[in-house]
């Protein structure tokens, strides 16, 4: 596969799902945007929080997409260590690390961070939280089409990466401007969903799915 413009309904259907996912899970960063612009009071804060958030997002997803496609184009690794067993046992024991101790390692940012402090905590809350390997079931096959590490064969990776990246910053956006606009962060305390359990459920189905396509 030359490019992901190519990919199926199906691989399409699951970059535009996860991003979706992504993007309304508050530990990716809407909620962080809402609070901040509520606490200048500024519509435009919410806005200009919104670009570093999907930069950080993007550079994290980008880390595990650009792997799969150099681990993909070593066969003697494939034969010897099968990678679907092993990223499918990874994101299981991820999502079980995440259920036990995920609370105790929460990246705190203040409220006057800057562009380059949104970005480096949004990429560290999505690569703690396992947002690239929930990826690695749609990355793998078209990685693995490519069969090289050469600049070439990263060119799916990278627009795999930007394409779930717009999708979670629209996303990301239009709930943190929802947020900010209606129903304000007291909403957290008249109806919300454990975000936590959903995230470490997708992710050991995930795993699940890896291991079975095998």
């Amino acid at each position: 596969m030359d490019s992901l413009f190519q990919a199926s309904a199906t691989t399409w259907a699951a970059i535009v799902g996860s991003g979706v996912f992504h993007g309304v899970n508050p530990a990716m960063g809407w909620l962080f945007a809402t609070a901040l612009g509520m606490q200048r009071g500024s519509r435009a804060a919410v806005l200009m929080a919104l670009p570093p958030i999907a930069l950080g997002h993007a550079a994290a997803i980008l880390l595990f997409t650009t792997s799969a496609a150099a681990l993909g184009s070593w066969p003697s690794l494939s034969t010897a260590l099968p990678l679907h067993l092993l990223l499918g046992a990874l994101l299981i024991g991820w999502a079980v690390y995440q259920h036990l101790y995920g609370h105790r390692h929460r990246v705190r940012v203040g409220m006057t961070a800057g562009f380059a402090g949104l970005a480096a905590w949004s990429a560290v809350m999505a690569t703690l939280h396992g947002a690239g390997l929930m990826l690695m079931p749609v990355v793998l096959p078209l990685c693995g089409a490519s069969g090289t590490a050469s600049a070439a064969g990263l060119l799916v990776p990278l627009q795999f990466t930007v394409a779930h990246t717009v999708v979670t910053l629209v996303t990301t956006g239009a709930i943190a401007l929802v947020a900010y606009e209606y129903l304000g962060l007291g909403v957290l305390r008249r109806g919300w969903i454990n975000f936590d359990w959903l995230w470490c459920g997708a992710l050991a189905t995930t795993g699940a799915v890896l291991i079975a396509s095998g």
